[in-house]
């Protein structure tokens, strides 16, 4: 292939256990379930067979987007280390964390979830920080300074925080790199909305199917060249080129 080419693959971690619980999970530490383990393994062996040499991984602060990226980098049999960032952790949920979203919708009605869930500037009340799901309660964010520890978190404070982090860390890899990211479902909406430019009314309605890769080919001036979910059984509608 042409060496000016690179080649950024984005996965949201296999189905977690709250996923299919359908809670809101956000900074909770939930693992894979054991379909999200069959996922990720897919997901390994979809991306090998692309037979490209990843230079660099990136993760969330989170287990489940963790064990994800271990179980493909076992598949790969690449023993870099990968990079763990929380600014590519999912959203935080605020008050809604661990809250089931069936029995939200019933509480305070279908419009009101789905606006949380998917506008792009309205926060959830803050999660108390009594709560054992807060970041502060939970030994790995105890690096964090707390000015960076959220309550709660938009779609659009999540993409601020996301985005920030991608430019100053991966996108210049990209002119000469390939690049593997395995995050959560709006860490990575965040990120398909900065690269292939979607307006707010697009964000809200892409979803990110777990545990498939996304491929994403730059050419030499990090504009997209052409983009595709590995697993074609799986795909989501995506702006394609």
């Amino acid at each position: 292939r042409n060496n000016n080419m690179s080649f950024l693959i984005l996965i949201r971690h296999g189905q977690s256990i709250w996923n299919l619980e359908n809670k809101f999970t956000g900074w909770v530490d939930v693992d894979l379930t054991e379909q999200g383990k069959l996922e990720a393994e897919k997901a390994g062996s979809l991306i090998k067979s692309q037979n490209m040499k990843i230079s660099y991984y990136y993760s969330s602060f989170q287990l489940r987007a963790n064990h994800t990226m271990e179980i493909i980098k076992k598949i790969l049999n690449d023993n870099n280390n990968f990079i763990k960032a929380w600014q590519l952790n999912e959203r935080h949920y605020g008050a809604l964390t661990g809250l089931n979203k069936i029995e939200m919708a019933k509480k305070i009605g279908e419009d009101k979830v789905y606006e949380f869930r998917r506008s792009w500037d309205t926060r959830p009340d803050p999660l108390n920080k009594n709560s054992p799901y807060h970041p502060q309660n939970i030994e790995i964010y105890k690096t964090l300074s707390k000015e960076d520890i959220p309550d709660t978190e938009s779609l659009k404070d999540t993409y601020e925080r996301v985005l920030k982090y991608f430019k100053a860390e991966v996108q210049n890899k990209l002119f000469k790199e390939n690049i593997l990211i395995a995050a959560h479902g709006n860490s990575i909406r965040a990120l398909c909305k900065y690269l292939f430019q979607l307006d707010h009314e697009q964000i809200s309605k892409l979803e990110i199917p777990t545990g498939n890769p996304l491929i994403i080919q730059f050419d030499e001036k990090l504009k997209i060249k052409s983009s595709k979910y590995l697993d074609r059984e799986r795909a989501k509608s995506l702006l394609v080129y």
